[in-house]
């Protein structure tokens, strides 16, 4: 996570701008008592918000303005240029509005105005009276706070497996792993937070049974909790490898905030780490303990890592920057057995490790689903409001499986499970809208950031504009001549850019 510490662009609006430095479209950027604020003209008059991100702290000056919203550079994140509302995640917090006035032909920007909203009042129609949420993390967060957001006022619960209040999981590999992210970082809302919006959170609660007929959900300590309209998040859980010693305890996958804690605890005195898997996650991950010092060790089956995802040029790239940094990579190799200490290979090479990490993948938690009747494939099945076989029972998030274009999809990716928790929320509540977002994500290795939009199965042609040795640039991938996703490095703005044209 890295917060920008950029100082203010552009002129003192409180002293005045002419009206006419105000653009047609797109945003002025100035300050306010040392803020970054931005300027904008919309057609009901002037308009100020605040110019940094409500998430990691972003420029907003250099994102992409959409009619009348502002689009994040970094994350994606969308606001609204007239309320300051956070209308898309990752950002939940809203962007403070300032008050404009116009004398003559200048333009001034005044006072803060209070942007924190109390809950609103319902004026739902027919709102359900009891909303359940299975899940606590990406989807189940970001569908309980919209549902308030949204004016729902009836009984709303999270039932979490997870001991912990929902947190920032993607920074569990990257600077929390790293021990350069604080701990009050990692949680999404503070406790005040769910009692405010009357947000009933049960953590460890594990659900062991859908009752779909009498909809009633059972739990491990026996309670029934009625509903009247669900929510399925249960995400993903790691793939276990069935490998002799891979049960050992300092042996350990990276999901929870309760497993980043655990490595982080296994490392203290430890010298040197392996990694079983060359993924994201795992190549976030090796970043991290590079950073502490550690010796680190990448076992994965294939030739480049992350080929399959982004090509052999920019999985080659992203492998470099690892091997700049003294990760070494044991490729084309698979895990035959650990004694604790020492990890062997199909070949019988041996890698010193005092601990282990598996990211094997995951698979959707589909058991719940399934048990209960609703329609599963690799997934649940849910129609394009994310609405399962079953009517008033939504699914969202890792293991909602949905049509995308052609194509029926299960998108593993942080941001665009908040959305669908989003647009779930709102058609939970009878919206009717069609989830129709480009997935988007990024990766942070070494101080650099990679960010992919689109959805690039089956990709059969990457084209790369810029040079990758100077880390800027851009990769698109198409299938049948058809552009379908994007990776760039230090082309922000014209990531966004794909991300509004593969949108339609």
């Amino acid at each position: 996570m890295a917060h920008s510490d950029t100082l203010p662009a552009g002129p003192d609006l409180t002293k005045g701008v002419p009206l006419s430095s105000v653009p047609a479209t797109g945003v002025l950027a100035g300050h306010v008592e040392g803020n970054p604020v931005l300027l904008v003209r919309m057609d009901d008059g002037l308009h100020a918000v605040s110019g940094l991100c409500t998430h990691y702290g972003a420029p907003l000056a250099d994102g992409l303005v959409v009619d009348d919203e502002i689009r994040c550079p970094w994350h994606h994140a969308c606001f609204s240029l007239r309320t300051g509302a956070a209308l898309r995640a990752p950002a939940f917090a809203a962007l403070t509005t300032w008050r404009v006035e116009i004398v003559g032909e200048t333009v001034f920007v005044r006072d803060a105005e209070k942007t924190e909203q109390p809950m609103r009042a319902s004026t739902l129609p027919n709102q359900p009276g009891r909303i359940l949420i299975i899940g606590g993390g990406a989807a189940g967060f970001a569908a309980a706070e919209r549902l308030r957001d949204l004016g729902y006022s009836g009984a709303l619960s999270m039932l979490s497996a997870d001991a912990s209040a929902p947190y920032d999981r993607p920074n569990l590999s990257k600077d929390y792993l790293a021990g350069t992210a604080p701990e009050d970082w990692i949680p999404l809302r503070g406790p005040k937070f769910y009692a405010n919006r009357q947000i009933d959170l049960r953590l460890g609660c594990d659900v062991t049974a859908i009752d779909t007929g009498a909809r009633e959900v059972l739990t491990g300590s026996g309670e029934r909790l009625a509903y009247d309209v669900l929510l399925i998040a249960t995400g993903a859980a790691p793939r276990r490898l069935p490998i002799p010693g891979f049960d050992l305890p300092n042996v350990f996958m990276l999901r929870s905030l309760a497993d980043a804690r655990s490595i982080i605890e296994a490392c203290q005195g430890a010298t040197s780490v392996a990694l079983i898997g060359a993924g994201f996650i795992g190549m976030e991950a090796a970043a991290a303990l590079r950073a502490r010092g550690l010796q680190v060790h990448v076992v994965a089956p294939e030739d480049v890592p992350l080929e399959r995802a982004l090509g052999r040029e920019v999985g080659g790239f992203l492998a470099g920057l690892h091997q700049e940094q003294g990760v070494a990579f044991h490729l084309r190799s698979e895990a035959k057995g650990f004694d604790g200490k020492t990890l062997t290979l199909a070949d019988d090479t041996r890698i010193a490790a005092d601990l282990l990490i598996v990211g094997a993948g995951v698979a959707p938690r589909t058991e719940l689903a399934a048990t209960a009747g609703l329609a599963v494939q690799d997934g649940i099945l849910v129609d394009p409001c994310l609405q399962t076989s079953v009517a008033g029972h939504f699914a969202a998030g890792d293991v909602a499986r949905y049509r995308y274009g052609a194509d029926l999809i299960r998108v593993e990716h942080w941001v665009h499970a908040q959305r669908q928790g989003q647009a779930a929320a709102a058609n939970m509540l009878g919206a009717g809208r069609a989830f129709t977002d480009v997935p988007y994500f990024w990766t942070h290795h070494y101080g650099l950031d990679l960010r992919y939009t689109g959805y690039a199965h089956g990709w059969d042609e990457v084209r790369i504009d810029g040079a990758l040795a100077k880390r800027d640039f851009t990769a698109r991938y198409f299938r049948a001549g058809e552009l379908v996703a994007a990776a760039s490095v230090g082309r922000d703005l014209e990531n966004l850019t794909i991300e509004a044209t593969l949108q339609g």
